[in-house]
């Protein structure tokens, strides 16, 4: 059993790895501004990420915000005008405006605690056995989990064992595709319908997936180099406490 240290560095449940990381506040809020929850994601906050990724699609919903954005940049400003509902606007307004902030905040301090628990690093459990999963730290390769996620949003975090993320993910994207009509879309694209394959995508939903697909990959890519991080400094720890005493002998 590893020691127990004021500052742990990471967790490993049932639910997959919870690390502590070092983080670019401005890329965290960066993503929290592409996508309210994002950027909670990149810190490890399920919870506050999957809260405000919920009240990004009700209120964006409920305020018509993505169709005013698409009016808007068609030119059309009066349209953007009478189809955007005030009430709600200014309720997703806030939300998005205190995740930005909140993340950033967040990733400032996660810094600073990611660096008192790697000075103070005593070991780290590296395995974690139930009936119903199997989780462990080990190497990853990046690109692997990026592409997993550029063919299906949700793989790249099944690939880091963040089974839950990766259903939540692969959940939205099928809801995004269907009620979007994307599907139907690119099968009368391919066909040569070039401007039936445009009339019947539904733009509201239809422009909440860029942001999903990237931020699919982009969390998969990071995930993936964090994992081998934490990995070397655990494989790091284990050796030095193994062998530091040990004498090396070239000649006998």
């Amino acid at each position: 059993m590893a020691a127990q240290n004021r500052h742990s560095l990471a967790k490993v449940t049932m639910f997959g790895v919870s690390q502590l990381k070092q983080q670019n506040p401005y890329m965290v809020a960066w993503w929290s501004a592409v996508f309210p929850g994002f950027g909670h994601y990149l810190l490890c906050q399920y919870l506050r990420g999957t809260f405000l990724t919920l009240a990004e699609v009700i209120l964006n919903t409920l305020a018509h915000i993505n169709e005013a954005m698409v009016y808007s940049f068609c030119g059309q400003f009066e349209l953007a005008k009478v189809v955007i509902e005030p009430k709600w606007a200014f309720g997703y307004l806030t939300i998005y405006l205190i995740a930005i902030a909140d993340s950033y905040r967040s990733a400032i301090y996660q810094n600073k605690l990611h660096h008192l628990a790697v000075l103070e690093y005593k070991g780290n459990r590296t395995l974690h056995i139930s009936p119903v999963e199997i989780q462990y730290i080990e190497k990853k390769n990046p690109i692997i989990g990026a592409l997993y996620s550029f063919f299906l949003p949700g793989l790249g975090q099944l690939y880091n064992h963040r089974f839950g993320l990766a259903f939540y993910a692969m959940f939205w994207w099928w809801i995004y595709a269907s009620l979007s009509n994307l599907h139907h879309s690119l099968c009368l694209l391919l066909q040569g319908h070039i401007e039936e394959s445009i009339a019947i995508l539904h733009p509201h939903w239809l422009l909440f997936m860029p942001s999903v697909l990237f931020g699919s990959i982009y969390f998969s890519y990071r995930t993936s180099i964090e994992h081998n991080k934490l990995f070397q400094i655990e494989q790091r720890y284990f050796l030095a406490n193994k062998y530091q005493q040990a004498r090396l002998r070239l000649f006998t």
